[in-house]
């Protein structure tokens, strides 16, 4: 067949369609496209074929797919109709899912910047029982554990760390002084929803402890005692909650002395322990692995659920800050 000027060469035909010539060979190679050979064998393409090439090119652009546009050809024009409502829907969730991922993107991006001071090195000046000694804090981890035994200072020492990092906040016990009269919200009644559903006891100190959390707006927060009030299971499913940062990607200081917050079995990445010595050394960063340095006064210093709640309120006797 020879060429006239109402047939295209492959070239020609790709220029004039805005596309590659490779892009022409693949819709052949799918049964899309038949071009028109000459009697050397070289593809060329006539009215009828660049008119389908056309169509699609068309539904190409529109992102869908060889297969999708081959069955919309072989079906007619009622299919076409359908095929591109169900694309429009298709695609429609595609937005909402990156409008979703935008957000969660922005809002990471705020949080970075809420907490960008507070993951600067911090040095502060350890308070009485200490003699002000300069203590430089490891790099804040999502959890930390402030642990130590009774009279070592670890309470001081968390509302330092909560004076000191910037925009962090202590919460205290003085959280349990309402009795169980906690006001919630919607977010920290979901909370204890999911805590329950996972096997927490729902307790009067358990919404206080997740009520103050909610409802503090720092980029740190240092939590004192944080087992205190809660059984066993409920530590254990609180442990694990608090891993999935339901409270936002701030870091977190906890204070215990519960082998059930505190499973040195259990450290995951991204978890680390301060240890208060007992006789008012300064504070040390101990890795949980048996041999370690502070490691077995770590452990030591641990004990189940059902003997801290005996010892609750029990503070050794200590000489008066000067």
């Amino acid at each position: 067949m020879r060429k006239s000027g109402l047939h295209l060469t492959a070239a020609e035909a790709a220029r004039e369609l805005g596309i590659s010539a490779k892009a022409l060979r693949l819709y052949e190679r799918h049964g899309l496209l038949a071009p028109l050979r000459t009697a050397a064998g070289w593809r060329i393409y006539g009215p009828s074929e660049m008119a389908r090439a056309r169509d699609i090119v068309a539904l190409r652009r529109l992102d869908m797919g060889l297969s999708q546009i081959k069955h919309v050809f072989s079906s007619g024009a009622e299919d076409l109709k359908a095929a591109l409502a169900r694309h429009q829907a298709g695609l429609k969730r595609q937005l909402d899912r990156i409008a979703e991922t935008v957000q969660s993107v922005e809002a990471v991006r705020d949080n970075l910047t809420a907490t960008a001071n507070a993951t600067e090195v911090v040095s502060l000046a350890l308070p009485w029982p200490w003699g002000g000694e300069r203590f430089e804090l490891p790099a804040l981890a999502p959890i930390t554990y402030i642990t130590g035994p009774l009279g070592s200072g670890k309470t001081r020492l968390a509302r330092a760390i909560a004076q000191t990092v910037p925009n962090a906040a202590f919460i205290g016990l003085e959280r349990l002084d309402d009795g169980g009269a906690v006001e919630t919200d919607a977010r920290s009644d979901a909370h204890l929803r999911m805590l329950a559903a996972q096997g927490a006891d729902p307790s009067p100190a358990l919404t206080a402890l997740v009520a103050a959390m909610e409802r503090s707006a720092a980029a740190v927060l240092v939590v004192d005692m944080v087992e205190q009030g809660l059984d066993q299971a409920t530590q254990q499913v609180l442990r694990h909650y608090l891993r999935l940062r339901p409270f936002g990607d701030r870091p977190l200081f906890l204070l215990t002395r519960s082998s059930s917050i505190l499973d040195l079995a259990d450290i995951r990445v991204g978890e680390s322990i301060l240890y208060c010595p007992a006789n008012h050394d300064v504070p040390m960063a101990v890795v949980p692995r048996k041999g370690a340095r502070g490691y077995e006064a770590v452990a030591m210093c641990l004990a189940t659920p059902a003997v801290r709640s005996r010892t609750e309120g029990v503070i050794a006797s200590r000489p008066s800050a000067a």
